[in-house]
């Protein structure tokens, strides 16, 4: 897979797909711009090799028609502001609009291109799009792990069209990092689990039993496995279909000498609200017609202890309902522990990485991946098509 530093830029139009789907607040104010500081490495890097620089991405779900609030312009603006020069916003992602901006740039000169999903081609991987996003660039490059796991025009058809396709810094760094844990892991490696549902990261944890050396559940997925032993969870979150698959990974775990951990004691709820009154219980008492909606200070204490010697962590899923304050208190716990381990320690997942800022620790976390769902597909074994995309344009074999 050719990448952005072993292609010579000077002059070229330089075609980047980058992830700047940013929350917006009300008034269509940036709340978080860290997608787009993700990807001034690569932006910064073309510029710096004298690029033409054009930036493409999709924001929100406009399904496949133009719509105002779905426009990028409050990304232009942003971005203008992080590279410090002026970026000129397109009125289309193809077109005649796109075209006549592009071809009037010199060296040096950015633009943005206007949402991907104004149509409908993008999401539908259709070649001609394809193609007509292709005629703006004489290299394009991929930047955008977190669209990576899903075979859209932008990220694969368009490999088939562009003269050149290379891997960004993001991309590379992001597959770098995955394989660094995964391939070839300092041990003890702990992948830590957490969030709703088991049937949303089963996959994951099955293909985590060839890896790992413990395992660590929590939040909401956990009650599955607690109640799979035997254990009356009040009205916790459950998925009563999956306590079947919930036993046989326990049965996997105790079989391969995996350590599994789950939670002694929960925060526990009389309903789901922020003004719910809240008691700490073990998990054997949890009262009747309450719900788990954190876990508790002895289990974090053990949790911490699991964590103590570990070369490695992978964390994906939150401890507990951590958006509201009062449960987020065992998902702040594991990520300061985390935080402070002498060990490769890798975060993923849109409600992790919230997590992890709302924590303050951010600066301490080895790598916080830009893509929940490319990073949960790697995590199950899953080949990315727009990372196969790359490799096939290259001649090579995709990961």
């Amino acid at each position: 897979m050719k990448t952005i530093q072993t292609i010579a830029l000077k002059g070229k139009r330089v075609w980047v797909r980058v992830d700047f789907n940013v929350p917006l607040d009300k008034a269509r104010n940036i709340t978080d711009d860290a997608r787009i500081r993700g990807a001034l490495p690569t932006l910064q890097y073309a510029l710096d090799q004298g690029a033409k620089l054009i930036v493409a991405s999709h924001l929100g779900r406009p399904k496949g028609r133009p719509a105002p609030e779905f426009s990028l312009s409050p990304a232009a603006q942003r971005l203008e502001s992080c590279l410090n020069r002026k970026v000129l916003m397109a009125g289309d992602c193809i077109g005649p609009r796109a075209a006549s901006l592009v071809d009037g740039m010199a060296d040096g000169d950015v633009v943005l291109l206007e949402n991907l999903r104004y149509h409908a081609g993008e999401e539908k991987n259709e070649p001609a799009f394809a193609r007509a996003l292709a005629e703006l660039c004489d290299v394009y490059v991929n930047d955008a792990f977190a669209v990576c796991h899903r075979a859209h025009a932008s990220v694969a058809a368009i490999t088939r069209f562009a003269p050149v396709s290379a891997a960004g810094l993001l991309l590379q760094k992001e597959l770098d990092y995955f394989k660094k844990a995964m391939n070839d892991p300092r041990r003890p490696l702990v992948a830590i689990v957490g969030g709703a549902k088991v049937s949303s990261k089963l996959a994951a944890l099955k293909r985590m039993l060839e890896k790992v050396d413990r395992i660590i559940i929590g939040g909401a997925m956990a009650n599955t496995f607690l109640k799979q032993t035997g254990i009356d969870v009040g009205k916790s979150l459950v998925e009563d279909e999956m306590i079947d698959e919930a036993g046989a990974v326990m049965e996997a775990c105790a079989r391969k000498g995996i350590g599994l951990h789950l939670p002694v004691d929960v925060a526990a709820g009389d309903r789901f609200d922020p003004e719910a009154e809240m008691r700490i219980v073990p998990v054997t008492e949890i009262p009747p017609g309450w719900m788990a909606l954190d876990i508790g200070p002895e289990t974090s204490r053990r949790y911490a202890e699991a964590l103590a010697d570990a070369g490695t962590v992978v964390w994906n899923g939150p401890m507990g309902a951590f958006e509201m304050t009062r449960f987020g208190r065992g998902t702040t716990a594991l990520a300061e522990c985390v935080a402070g381990l002498d060990a490769l320690t890798i975060v993923g997942g849109g409600d992790t990485d919230a997590a992890v800022h709302q924590a303050g620790v951010t600066d301490r976390i080895g790598y916080i991946s830009t893509g929940g769902g490319a990073f949960l597909a790697l995590l199950e074994g899953k080949s990315l098509p727009a990372v196969q995309a790359l490799e096939a344009a290259d001649g090579g074999a995709a990961i």
